[in-house]
This record gives structure tokens, C-alpha cells and sequence, in this order.
């Protein structure tokens, strides 16, 4: 029997359709949830899937020291900016190629779902965060992908192609363990749902470097 090759994802969010409505709320609320969870004055942060416009970065960039953004595509004005490292490759095979401890925070919001080997990068998050980093992570669960299927394929009020593009969703209950595997201490892990019970929110803390005395 012939193997069928999976197409490959060829093109970032955002980069030939502006997203929908639906799809902007939910990127609202992803953001109040980032916000809360890191601070970003003087950070080295990055943002891994962060779309062709990269609209959560470009919020902390006035603050920020440094920017890593990372997607298969990015717009012009990001490549030029004088704090921005820009990527254009997929997650995977940039990741092994970033130095250990080089980061103090990092988001991956609505992209594991995107990834047949997740728990890779989910190690690679682990090694390149510096002591008191944070990793900020998004997915949807099981519950909400009724809702997205709906909105996207019987609604049209989303983008059908980010969903038609998903590999799995996420309950508490998955992502946690595999956080663990990837290396974080699980007193340094909140997982829990959020929007609306649709997605799983992760805000993952590396410990601080031991003191000498």
C-alpha cells in the first residue's frame, strides 16, 4: 500500500486572510491571559508561532529588551525592527538550534495543536529558558474543538484552514504530564482551562539559580 504524505503547513496565521472576528476575540483573550502572567519590561522574550503579524509581540516590544519571533512568515516591518531576532521557519527545526538559557519568557499560544512532535518542543521551551523564565502556553481542548469544528466548517465565522491543520487538543489532564516530561517541576506548573472552558492555559516557571554563599 502507497504512504500518503501529510501536506506540510506552508504559510503563517494571518499571512493572505486577516483573521475573523471570532478569531480576533479569541486572540483578546489569549493576550489578557499573558498579560497576567509575565512581565515583560526588560525581558528577552519569544513568541513561537507568532503569526505573519506577530499582533501579541508587537504589544510588548516598546518594553521588552528583545524579541525572538518565530513563524513560517513574517512581515516586513518585524524582520527590520532593531529588537526583533526574525525566524521564518517552522518551530522544530529552529528550535535546536537556540542557545540554552537565552530566554526569560516565552509564548506558544494556539500552535502545539499544530505539531506532530509537541513534547519536543516542549523540551526545547525547558533548556532554552533562563532561571525565573516563564513559558505562557495555549491549546484547545477536547471541548472546544465541537465549537471551533462548528465555527469554522458549519458557521464560516472562523478560518477553517487552522483547524483542518490541527493534530490534537489537549484537556488538563494531556498537557500536564507531558510539561513534566519536558523537564518542569510540577510546583512550577498551572495548568487549567480557560476560555470560556475551550481552551487549556499552561503558564510553566523555571526555578531560580541557586544562590552561593
Amino acid at each position: 500500500m502507497d504512504v500518503v504524505a501529510t501536506p506540510q503547513r506552508v504559510s503563517a496565521y494571518g499571512q493572505h486572510r486577516p483573521p475573523t472576528l471570532v478569531d480576533r476575540f479569541g486572540v483578546w483573550l489569549g493576550d489578557r491571559a499573558v498579560h497576567r502572567s509575565a512581565d515583560f519590561r526588560g525581558a528577552r522574550f519569544a513568541d513561537f508561532g507568532c503569526g505573519f503579524n506577530a499582533e501579541t509581540a508587537r504589544t510588548y516590544l516598546p518594553v521588552a529588551r528583545s524579541a525572538l519571533l518565530l513563524d513560517l512568515a513574517l512581515a516586513d516591518d518585524l524582520k527590520r525592527h532593531p529588537k526583533v531576532t526574525a525566524i521564518e521557519a517552522s518551530i522544530l527545526e529552529a528550535l535546536p538550534d537556540l542557545e540554552d538559557e537565552s530566554l526569560d519568557v516565552i509564548m506558544c499560544l494556539s500552535v502545539l495543536e499544530h505539531l506532530w512532535e509537541p513534547e519536543e518542543a516542549l523540551r526545547h521551551f525547558r533548556r532554552i529558558l533562563a532561571p525565573s523564565g516563564v513559558a505562557i502556553l495555549n491549546v484547545p481542548n477536547w471541548l472546544g474543538k465541537a465549537f471551533l469544528e462548528l465555527a469554522a466548517f458549519r458557521l464560516r465565522v472562523s478560518t477553517a484552514e487552522e483547524i483542518e491543520d490541527h493534530k490534537a487538543y489537549y484537556d488538563p489532564r494531556d498537557l500536564w504530564p507531558m510539561l513534566v516530561r519536558a523537564g518542569f517541576k510540577p510546583s512550577m506548573i498551572r495548568c487549567h482551562r480557560h476560555k470560556f472552558g475551550l481552551n487549556t492555559a499552561a503558564v510553566c516557571r523555571v526555578p531560580e539559580a541557586p544562590t552561593d554563599y
